[in-house]
This record gives structure tokens, sequence and C-alpha cells, in this order.
């Protein structure tokens, strides 16, 4: 009797652990969003019942459909630049075929983790926010808020079409984060939920962080004697090497649901909400472990006489690596003939490229 008692404690166990993991990894994310090609509206016109949203988030979709292209086009230049700030790294933000779009990484509560939804957060909120100052949604548009404000004395004062963020990290909010209080604490811990929704506040706050502002000039010939400014949200690719600095300089913090944890690895300070943070270290990313979606720097391009890590040393892990020569054929010595077109060269360079063994 005793032995039954103990196999159905442990299925029940092992029932709440499939509960508590699953809807991280195995339910569709809105982050494949980023995954689909780029194109005029209508060829993207889908009900939201269709797409790949949480039910709450299907619910937000019906409610404000008008807001799916922002969401769209923050999906893809979240997902681009991760790859970008990481494309000479043992881990590239590879994405994968299944549902949860990043695999292990959306659950394994590392620096990838918290730079993920740091990013996502920021790209939906930058998205949306431009969407909204381009004049294609009723609901929101430029921010007056600071119109008529300035300086007469120094000759210049608010005007134009600032970028309405506020709309846009309320909307991030809203779509992204659940309904978790209570966020960060000092001796408790954190959940990866509450790890998750810090992140992608600051990801939001990143936006900010990196607004830029703008100014016209006005007067007689060009003078300038007043100025007209506003407020933009900053190209992304300042928003993501910004995260990536964030990144490098990310906080351990302690993980709630383990029942023991070093002293040392406690955080009793509050976390500042500019600070990304992460519950364990990350893998070195190395060789490929299909449990864990890591996908390994074999085949990888590397650089021979790079000293950064994207050198042959560090991104193949000591393995070594492989030399292949490569023929390259492009147009060159190309003139303009009257009339009417270019006539080219064709032009064959031979290169190494090295690849990681």
């Amino acid at each position: 009797m005793e032995t039954r008692s103990c196999g159905v404690r442990h299925m029940c166990t092992l029932t709440l652990l499939l509960v508590s993991v699953c809807p991280f990894c195995c339910r569709a994310s809105w982050m494949r969003l980023g995954l689909t090609p780029s194109g005029p509206p209508e060829d993207q016109d889908q009900d939201c019942a269709d797409l790949p949203l949480s039910p709450r988030q299907k619910d937000l979709c019906r409610k404000k459909p008008f807001l799916l292209p922002g969401v769209r086009s923050g999906a893809r230049l979240a997902v681009s630049e991760c790859q970008s700030q990481f494309r000479h790294e043992r881990w590239n933000c590879s994405t994968s075929e299944d549902a949860s779009v990043f695999g292990h990484e959306l659950t394994s509560g590392t620096k990838e983790t918290a730079f993920i939804y740091a990013m996502m957060a920021a790209g939906l909120v930058h998205g949306v926010t431009r969407s909204c100052s381009q004049g294609n949604m009723t609901e929101c548009g430029c921010d007056t808020r600071l119109q008529g404000g300035g300086s007469p004395a120094e000759g210049w004062h608010w005007g134009g079409c600032s970028d309405h963020i506020q709309y846009g990290i309320w909307f991030s909010r809203k779509f992204i984060d659940n309904t978790v209080r209570n966020m960060s604490t000092t001796s408790g811990g954190y959940t990866l939920s509450t790890m998750n929704q810090h992140n992608s506040e600051t990801g939001r706050q990143a936006i900010v962080r990196t607004m830029a502002t703008h100014c016209r000039c006005h007067g007689v010939s060009g003078s300038c004697a007043v100025k007209t400014c506003w407020k933009t949200v900053a190209a992304f690719e300042h928003v993501g090497a910004y995260l990536k600095e964030r990144y490098e300089r990310s906080v351990q913090v302690s993980d709630r649901s383990r029942r023991k944890v070093r002293r040392k690895d406690q955080r009793r300070l509050p976390v500042d909400t500019h600070q990304l943070i992460f519950f364990n270290k990350s893998p070195n990313y190395c060789l490929a472990d299909r449990r864990r979606g890591v996908a390994g720097t074999r085949g990888r391009r590397c650089n021979r006489t790079s000293a950064g890590s994207d050198s042959c040393v560090l991104l193949c892990c000591g393995r070594g690596y492989n030399t292949h020569l490569v023929r390259h054929v492009q147009r060159c010595e190309c003139k303009f003939v009257w009339c009417c077109y270019v006539r080219c060269r064709r032009c064959e360079s031979m290169n190494d490229m090295h690849t990681c063994k």
C-alpha cells in the first residue's frame, strides 16, 4: 500500500511540474510573428483566432485589430536585432521550429532568457509607437503633451509630432505581462514569471532611455532664429546596443522555486528596473544539445585574425577550424552606355573561409 501511495504522489508531482512548465514551452508564442515575412498589409490579413497568441492576447487582438501590423513589425524588429547583436557570439539568438520560437532559452532562466524578453517587449513598444506616429491608427497618434513648452529665451519650442511612447508602453504591458504583483522582492526571490516580467519592463525602459530629440530650424535664409523640436524613438539598432550592454552587466538573483539557495547567490538589495536579471548561469553553447535546444558552434563561420568573440579560438571552443577556398563572383567596373544600359565586367576573387570543427 505504501508503495502504491508513493507512486501516486510521484505522479501528482510530475503532473504539477508539467502543468507549470508547459505554459512557457508548449503553447504557441506571439514571438512567432517575428518570423513571418514582411509585406503589404493586405497580404497579412489574418483572423486573430488563427494567430499564435494566448487567449488573453487573442481577445485584445479582436478588440484592437488595427494594432496588429505594429505588433508584427515589433516582433520582426526584435528577432532581427537579437540575431544581429549576437551574430558573432556562441549563442547567436537562433530560432527553432517549435511553437516557442526560442526553444529552451525561454525557460532556462539565463542571461539569454533575460535578453529575449527585454528585446521582444522593446520591439513591441517600438513597432506600436511608430505606427501611432505614422497615422496608421485611429486610437493613437502624436504625443501632444510637450507642445507649447520649450525655452523661448534659447530660441526653441516643442512642436512637430513627438512619438507617443506612453501608448506603446501601455499596450506592451497589456499584451505581454501576466497580472503578477510584487515583482521585486528583497528576500523571497523571483519566480520565472516575475523574472520575465521584470526583464520585459527593462526592455520598455530601454526605449525611453534611448529616445532622441530632433529639431528643425526656422528663420530668414536659414538663420535658425527659432527651432521646433520633437522626440522620437531611436533607431532600433541603438536600442539593441543598449540592451546588449545591459546583458553584459546583468544581475543574478535568487530563484524562489528552489528550496535551498546558496547565500552568496542571493541578492538582498532591490534590483533597479534598468537592470536585466537571471537565475542560472549560461551553458557554454559549444556543443549541440538537442534536449536543451543548443545548436552548438560546429560549422559556424569564424574570423581567424580577430581577437573578439567571433575569433576562431573563442567561437570554436578550442576544437580548431577548417579552411575553405571560396570563389566569389560579382559585377565590377560598371559603365553607363548611351542609351540606355549599364555594361559591367564579371570579376572573380578567391577568398579563405574558416568554419569551426
